[in-house]
């Protein structure tokens, strides 16, 4: 494969995880808000409470100054770990994977430069 290949691959792979993080991060951010939403309503926390529980959640950090008090928000919050986690590590999984392919397409670019000198 030569380096015309190559670059052309790399921009395909990086045009594609575009695609993929900004579809992970509105599924991020949907989950963050529907998580809120349900504490909001079930456990009758302030907005900012609900989204700062979600965030500390999802992001493994549980610091545990919030706690669901509600059977419902108990059972919710179970769920909402196990599938909630998967999808921030996804997204976290998706931005470092391009940030690795816009590195070597940049590094590609490079090396095609000084290859026509």
């Amino acid at each position: 494969m030569d380096s015309g290949e190559d670059i052309e691959s790399l921009q395909k792979e990086h045009v594609a995880l575009k695609k993929q993080v900004s579809a992970m991060a509105f599924v991020s951010v949907s989950v963050l808000c529907f998580g809120a939403i349900f504490f909001h309503i079930v456990e009758h926390w302030k907005w900012l409470d609900s989204f700062y529980f979600c965030t500390i959640t999802l992001t493994t950090i549980g610091y545990g100054d919030f706690v669901p008090t509600t059977d419902a928000g108990k059972m919710f919050d179970m769920f909402y770990v196990l599938v909630g986690i998967g999808i921030i590590a996804t997204f976290a999984n998706l931005l470092i994977k391009g940030s690795l392919v816009r590195r070597q397409l940049k590094s590609a670019k490079k090396k095609a430069k000084r290859a026509k000198k």
